[in-house]
């Protein structure tokens, strides 16, 4: 199994990616989230709205967690970012 690759933000790159995937899930008109919604039902519904919108490749199910979702949301949205982005740094 390839090793994933590493961001050295991580955490800050997830945390943007929910914010960014909530948006993207809002203006598709794939979901209303509430402020009562927690992290880990917005990191599970953003990251499987963008399996099935063939954003991101799926994770095998069995590896299907909170810490590998958060990382193919993160990898997801570190990839639109400019190069030059402080959290690429």
């Amino acid at each position: 199994m390839a090793k994933s690759k590493k961001l050295k933000h991580e955490a800050e790159l997830a945390k943007e990616a929910i914010i960014a995937g909530v948006k993207y899930a809002e203006d598709r008109g794939a979901a209303v989230f509430e402020p009562t919604d927690s992290v880990s039902e917005k990191t599970l519904y953003i990251y499987r709205l963008l399996v099935h919108d063939k954003l991101i490749q799926p994770l095998p199910e069995n590896q299907v967690a909170q810490k590998s979702m958060r990382h193919k949301l993160a990898l997801w949205y570190a990839k639109q970012l400019p190069k030059d982005h402080p959290l690429l740094q």
